[in-house]
């Protein structure tokens, strides 16, 4: 009896221990991420990473001179898509066939999904933006692109100055830069006194021969969404373009990726992001020394830095040769030697769909730009080696630690609903966000 007994114990021990080993250890990824985010928030809190809700006006960066109003917002989010306001086109069957979302559309994380946007002279758009070509009837000299990659619009309410050199914006770091805003250019619209979106958004539309005129607003049904937006200004001066572009940069400064899986896990939500997801979230904001750039709540920052990458270039590339002064980035617009090849750090969220990634669209994954920061490297010999950032050193990171950085960078900062920033229609019921025939053929059709 004694002997069974003390089987029955032995028994129970062995079962007991072999559960106890099956036990899985509590993971402390949260706990370590939040700690490393509270480092890099300077202790304040997790939530200096949040993004606010698009709609909540009163947490979202504005210029203080064109405050957020849902008026404005409803009227710039269709002025955005309206393809009918392209009227100076430099042909005629160029009329009515793009917009400002032909190069910051909603499939592309609100880029272009090109090495190079094409407004005026496209024809096109496949799935994603990746078909627009140029049109038969337009050339070099007269197709609409610029000399290197469009710039998202996405969480551009961080931005107090835009473009990659930074050239647009009249207050922060460019209310010395006077002297720049020539007269007869698109700089000389900061001279009317706002931040970066709303100066870009004025100037681009003359830009990229759109076109704003009262009878243009009144014949496409525009009218009355103009009295309600700016019903403080003078009739005689309500239907321009000046606030046309009020009206689009506060719409912009809405689009913004607050429902990606890293602001939901920032918000509560522990299982928004795999444990591998946090693992590269950690890396971000650790060993890869991605945050040292890439901060706050849309992972950027007003620096201007070189890196050393290449301008654009290659096959397929439209318009003039790049120009001096854009190969200069911010010491181009400033005459500041010490800005030269210096350009401005991207937001980081909804990047996956890009399909080409630096100022010249020099690389075609994530992955490629992760790796070429990792070796440290510069591409681009025509940049000094005095020039290029301090920080650009190589960061021992392996091919597992990159590959979870590029998981987080892809799925982790990734809004897959952008398109409720997209209207069902425009006032004058073209496709959007391009109309030309091939245009019509892929997206409406």
């Amino acid at each position: 009896m004694k002997k069974l007994i003390t089987l029955v114990i032995c028994a129970m021990v062995v079962v007991s221990c072999s559960k106890e080993e099956s036990y899985e250890p509590v993971s402390t990824l949260d706990a370590d991420l939040t700690k490393m985010l509270l480092k890099r928030a300077n202790n304040a809190s997790i939530s200096f990473f949040e993004l606010p809700a698009s709609n909540d006006y009163s947490k979202i960066p504005q210029d203080p001179n064109n405050p957020i109003t849902e008026d404005k917002v409803i009227l710039g989010k269709l002025l955005f898509h309206e393809t009918a306001l392209a009227q100076n086109p430099k042909h005629t069957d160029g009329i009515g066939t793009y917009s400002c979302a032909s190069c910051h559309h909603s499939k592309a994380g609100f880029q272009s999904c090109k090495k190079q946007a094409i407004g005026d002279g496209g024809s096109g758009f496949g799935a994603s933006g990746e078909l627009r070509t140029m049109g038969a009837n337009y050339t070099n000299e007269t197709v609409d692109v610029q000399p290197i990659k469009s710039p998202s619009i996405l969480n551009g309410a961080y931005q107090k100055v835009t473009l990659w050199n930074g050239q647009f914006g009249a207050t922060g770091m460019n209310s010395n830069t006077q002297s720049e805003w020539t007269i007869g250019t698109p700089k000389e619209t900061n001279n009317l006194g706002f931040e970066g979106l709303e100066t870009q958004a004025i100037a681009g539309l003359t830009v990229h021969r759109l076109k704003v005129n009262s009878s243009i607003i009144e014949n496409l049904g525009y009218k009355t969404l103009f009295d309600k937006a700016f019903a403080n200004v003078n009739e005689n001066e309500r239907y321009s373009v000046k606030n046309a572009g009020l009206a689009i940069a506060a719409y912009e400064r809405t689009v913004i990726a607050d429902e990606a899986p890293f602001q939901e896990w920032l918000k509560g939500d522990n299982n928004a992001m795999s444990d591998d997801e946090k693992k590269g979230a950690i890396l971000f904001f650790d060993k890869g020394k991605c945050y040292q750039c890439h901060n706050g709540p849309s992972l950027n920052s007003m620096d201007f830095v070189a890196l050393g990458m290449k301008d654009l270039e290659g096959a397929g590339v439209l318009g003039n040769p790049v120009d001096d002064a854009t190969k200069k980035g911010r010491g181009g617009f400033t005459k500041n030697p010490d800005d030269n090849y210096k350009f401005k750090v991207p937001q980081l969220y909804s990047v996956k769909y890009n399909g080409f990634y630096g100022h010249g669209s020099s690389f075609t994954s994530i992955k490629k730009i992760i790796e070429y920061k990792n070796n440290a490297v510069k591409e681009n010999n025509d940049v000094p080696n005095i020039s290029i950032d301090n920080r650009f050193k190589p960061l021992n990171l392996s091919e597992e630690e990159i590959a979870l950085l590029t998981l987080f960078v892809e799925k982790s900062l990734n809004d897959k609903n952008l398109e409720r920033y997209v209207p069902d229609n425009v006032m004058s019921n073209n496709c959007i966000p391009n109309n030309d025939a091939q245009s019509q053929l892929d997206i409406c059709n």
